[in-house]
């Protein structure tokens, strides 16, 4: 089961601080938003209820929070999906906030999944050309991040298919630009009911909705090995990112104006603004050759 990929656009929201919407009357509209088209959402595809995967992190608790507030504890279900020691703590966490939402909750440790992928898959199509492994850890810190990641998904969707449910993705509108997803891994969810809130917002809503202080100001993570961060990763955070984002995406402002506008280094800005255009991508959805003209149906 699943529903046309899409997020939520809000036009007509005020904002504040800046252009972002973060006081209480634009929080309020864009929450009353975002719960109606949740519904909506699940009412359109003849679903039970939602599924969502929780690190214990904010967008997956503000996600989830959401959820409840528009279809009941009942119809939300929530899964723990830790592989790493370091996301026990988070995992923890997020049954905790279930705990406190009244939803059920399932904790699926996928570590002796990702082994048998590496023992079995990943050994056959490890290049014996590429040199050894050893001087790129990164790159295979990425990889087996992203197989990480579709597993995530693959419990997701079983879990949905098996309970007639959709998968509520937990990306924001910062992570979708920059292309800090994994295809077809946290990046193929049914909908993203926060997909269109940069962190700034999302971290505004979060109060709004009552998530607990250490949740909002915890260190932002996609978890796929030790002591990663999302600053580290993408280069910055978030309130250098976000700013810059809006100005380059939003309204178009070439890169050395936007840069100077936010006292950001230049080269720091052009790096994001590659990291947006590289990642593009990944927000599209797969192209045919348009053999004889014909579209993918969605008119």
């Amino acid at each position: 089961m699943a529903a046309d990929r899409k997020t939520v656009v809000y036009s007509e929201t005020s904002h504040t601080n800046g252009s972002f919407i973060t006081d209480r009357p634009g929080l309020e509209s864009v929450r009353s938003r975002i719960t109606e088209d949740i519904r909506t959402t699940v009412a359109d595809a003849g679903a039970e209820g939602v599924v969502v995967a929780m690190s214990g992190g904010i967008d997956s608790t503000v996600t989830a929070a959401l959820a409840v507030e528009a279809l009941g504890s009942d119809r939300v279900l929530g899964l723990g999906l830790p592989c790493h020691k370091a996301e026990h703590t988070g995992v923890s966490e997020a049954r905790t906030i279930a705990e406190g939402l009244g939803i059920e909750f399932e904790e699926i440790q996928l570590r002796p999944l990702l082994e048998a992928f590496k023992e079995t898959v990943g050994t056959e199509l490890e290049s014996h050309s590429a040199g050894d492994e050893r001087d790129r850890p990164h790159e295979r810190n990425h990889a087996i991040g992203n197989v990480t990641a579709r597993l995530r998904m693959v419990c997701a969707y079983y879990a949905a298919n098996r309970q007639q449910r959709l998968v509520l993705g937990t990306a924001n509108r910062s992570e979708w630009l920059l292309g800090y997803f994994t295809k077809y891994g946290d990046g193929a969810a049914d909908t993203y009911p926060i997909g269109d809130l940069y962190k700034t917002e999302v971290r505004a809503l979060a109060k709004r909705v009552g998530v607990p202080r250490r949740i909002v100001s915890k260190e932002p993570t996609a978890g796929f090995w030790a002591d990663q961060t999302d600053a580290d990763e993408l280069g910055a955070p978030y309130d250098v990112l976000d700013p810059l984002l809006q100005r380059l995406v939003d309204e178009d402002e070439p890169i050395g104006d936007a840069a100077d506008a936010l006292d950001i280094d230049r080269e720091t800005a052009r790096s994001i603004a590659w990291l947006c255009a590289e990642t593009q991508h990944k927000r599209a959805t797969p192209p045919t050759p348009g053999v004889a003209g014909r579209g993918d149906g969605s008119d």
